[in-house]
């Protein structure tokens, strides 16, 4: 197989780069294998059938044969096309689809219709799972009008109410998915209600700790700072007017909210009310993981799709850099 160099590869500024850059992949080094858990839902069939189509990915769909071939009848997907294996319930779907990746035998692990405790129950199995001894995270990727980069938000699926280490963890999952996409150092936010250390609001507090931390060298290959509160994240008039001086302040790519609450709110936002092009994928497991809300658009799906090609490409890369 012909091989990439990625420095010749530009940072990913919007959602129609990062495709390109998916399918440049796909076309040099041949499709990626997705084993998809649960398989028997609109969305989750149609993403995988345009990825296929585009050449981007080969899925292996656990589930019920029956619906999923009655599913993509409807949707007049030719359902021999498709590598369809039988799974009894949506976990042993989940169980199945899990061990075919971490057999080596796929490359990207996908969330259909199957609750996210379940899906992450068989991903991080003991024995057969992808763990890696990081921090599982999520991370959204988005685009947004009238900016000249693509942003990332992190944690909005995963981890609850992180504390100060998980924080750090979600960060560097954060970071590595940057370099990933070509931003070689990405400016990060912590963001919170403020602006300025108050002792009261532990998330400020925990922010400013890390913030130090990455000045002092101790998180690589990015520049961090915070608290910020988001209108001088990513607003330099915001910033101006606040009189915050930051090589972060107006110029954030990545967004660290402080819980799953923020986090959830903030994705659902972009969603359904700003109608924003996003993807997402779980970092810090032995491969990809692309999970999404069950009511995600299409659309979502198949962008998390080409995330997760990209990511299954270049993380080695970034991994055997250090």
């Amino acid at each position: 197989m012909e091989m990439l160099d990625f420095r010749d590869i530009q940072p990913i500024r919007d959602m129609n780069s990062l495709l390109e850059l998916a399918r440049l992949i796909a076309q040099v080094k041949g499709p990626k294998r997705v084993a998809v858990a649960a398989a028997e839902e609109a969305h989750v069939i149609q993403a995988v059938n345009e990825a296929r189509m585009e050449g981007l990915v080969h899925p292996v769909l656990f589930g019920n044969p029956e619906r999923i071939r009655r599913i993509a009848g409807e949707l007049h997907i030719r359902a021999h096309n498709l590598d369809i294996r039988p799974a009894q319930t949506p976990a042993e779907a989940a169980e199945l689809a899990t061990q075919l990746v971490s057999k080596g035998e796929a490359d990207i692990l996908m969330k259909g219709m199957v609750h996210s405790s379940d899906f992450l129950r068989a991903a991080l199995n003991r024995e057969w799972g992808l763990r890696t001894g990081r921090l599982l995270s999520h991370v959204l990727v988005y685009e947004a009008k009238g900016y000249d980069r693509i942003f990332m938000m992190s944690d909005g699926a995963m981890n609850i109410n992180p504390d100060l280490k998980a924080k750090i963890q979600i960060v560097e999952n954060a970071v590595t998915l940057a370099h990933v996409l070509g931003v070689s150092e990405p400016r990060v936010a912590l963001l919170a209600a403020v602006e300025v250390v108050n002792p009261e609001m532990d998330t400020a507090v925990e922010d400013a700790i890390i913030a130090k931390m990455a000045d002092r060298g101790q998180i690589k290959g990015a520049v961090i700072d915070g608290p910020l509160a988001l209108d001088n994240a990513v607003s330099e008039e915001a910033a101006r007017i606040k009189g915050i001086k930051s090589p972060v302040a107006g110029k954030a790519d990545i967004l660290i909210v402080d819980n799953i609450d923020v986090g959830n709110v903030f994705y659902k936002s972009l969603i359904y009310f700003a109608k924003v092009r996003a993807a997402g994928i779980i970092m810090g497991a032995r491969a990809p993981m692309v999970l999404t809300s069950r009511a995600d658009p299409e659309e979502v799906k198949f962008l998390s799709l080409a995330t997760a090609v990209i990511s299954a490409e270049r993380i080695p890369y970034e991994l055997a850099e250090g």
